[in-house]
């Protein structure tokens, strides 16, 4: 739709976009769609993994021109497996995509088919994609479990994804950012953000480095909610009995959820992002951050948990700032008497109190009705752009 909300372009099934290409898994509808815009090119990135396996690739489409409903040159990168682990190929769940200065970036939370787990960051090789080069190449950095500490990795790290005209400068390192909580199964000592970093050049041979660059003690949170029967059967629903209905929350997760908007200042550089958390017993909040890097030194901000004690769940959100620092938050609502599942905002502006969302509430969507599916799975993929 364009903004006055007139219809551009019909539904199409996402596979339909590699119709014809020569990798077919690309071609099934198997989902966790990413769609992100690059400003700095002008052009759509859009994705799915592949599910037949046995071998998993991440389908990349990005739009020759400036037009989303034109024509997309397409990709497909294979994951790759760990030599060390025999046997078995790797699954790149839960795809995060975020567009850097020299390279898309993307990271994914894999499992072998066997064994094994871990999380691979991803570069792709933006300039050839932009121009159709079928062979654009793929680094990628694979974090094993069995060597890298989990509580560092978690369930899952986001990539920068650049907002606003103003770019990175030109061979910075691009942020890779996770969440720690010391009250959860990976044995963290403190609650945290841990902060990876990532250059590439992309030269006749790829040089590339993934560094551990930061961890940023925060203010204490639980992302332990109480579910039952399962660990996704979470926030109840009006007229719902049945607790296999309930909606998932995922802070269980040890991640921060899409995405990670990142703008340049020009004195400092800024990346917002968010999670859910339990903010009170038995009630989801959205906990979100301000994360600043100055001369290559990363702080926090400003943060806070926005849970304004209604007994209303909020939860699964996603941050955005603007070029005047103000920021936006966004997320889900629901309870279990008079609040279907809808979708809510909030936001503040850049000289407020720190950690505060000053502006207060308003709503994209009333809801109006319930998810009745068992699988409980709500929202997380929603992004703020």
């Amino acid at each position: 739709y364009d903004k006055q909300g007139n219809l551009l372009a019909r539904p199409n099934a996402i596979g339909d976009l590699w119709e014809g290409f020569a990798v077919e898994d690309c071609t099934d509808p198997s989902g966790d769609p990413i769609v992100v815009y690059d400003q700095l090119k002008d052009r759509w990135i859009l994705s799915q993994f592949t599910t037949a396996g046995p071998q998993y690739y991440n389908c990349v489409a990005i739009s020759q021109t400036g037009d989303p409903t034109g024509a997309y040159y397409r990709y497909a990168f294979i994951t790759q497996a760990d030599p060390e682990l025999p046997g078995g190929t790797f699954f790149p769940d839960y795809p995060k995509y975020g567009v850097w200065t020299n390279s898309y970036i993307m990271t994914t939370r894999d499992f072998g088919d066997v064994f094994g787990y871990g999380i691979s960051i991803y570069a792709l090789e933006k300039n050839k994609m932009v121009a159709g080069n079928p062979k654009a190449r793929a680094v990628q950095f694979f974090l094993d479990s069995n060597v890298v500490p989990l509580e560092r990795m978690g369930d899952g790290l986001l990539p920068p994804d650049v907002d606003g005209n103003r770019r990175p400068i030109d061979g910075i390192a691009a942020p890779i950012v996770g969440t720690q909580d010391d009250d959860a199964t990976y044995g963290a000592a403190i609650d945290a953000l841990n902060i990876w970093e990532l250059k590439v050049l992309w030269n006749s041979k790829p040089s590339a480095s993934l560094t551990f660059a930061a961890q940023l003690p925060v203010a204490a949170f639980d992302s332990v909610f109480p579910c039952a029967p399962t660990s996704r059967d979470c926030l109840p629903q009006p007229g719902i009995a049945d607790p296999n209905q309930y909606l998932d929350i995922l802070s269980y997760r040890q991640r921060p959820t899409h995405r990670l908007a990142y703008r340049n200042f020009g004195k400092h550089e800024a990346f917002v992002t968010n999670q859910s958390v339990e903010a009170a017993p038995g009630v989801a909040g959205v906990r979100w951050y301000e994360i600043r890097r100055t001369s290559g030194v990363y702080s926090v901000h400003q943060q806070g948990t926005y849970a304004p004690g209604d007994g209303v769940h909020r939860w699964m959100g996603s941050a955005a700032m603007d070029w005047q620092g103000n920021i936006a938050l966004g997320y889900s609502v629901v309870n279990g008497v008079d609040v279907y599942p809808g979708i809510r905002y909030t936001g503040r502006l850049a000289g407020d109190a720190a950690g505060q969302m000053t502006l207060g509430e308003e709503t994209i969507v009333n809801g109006n009705g319930v998810q009745t599916t068992t699988n409980s799975r709500w929202g997380d993929y929603t992004s703020l752009n």
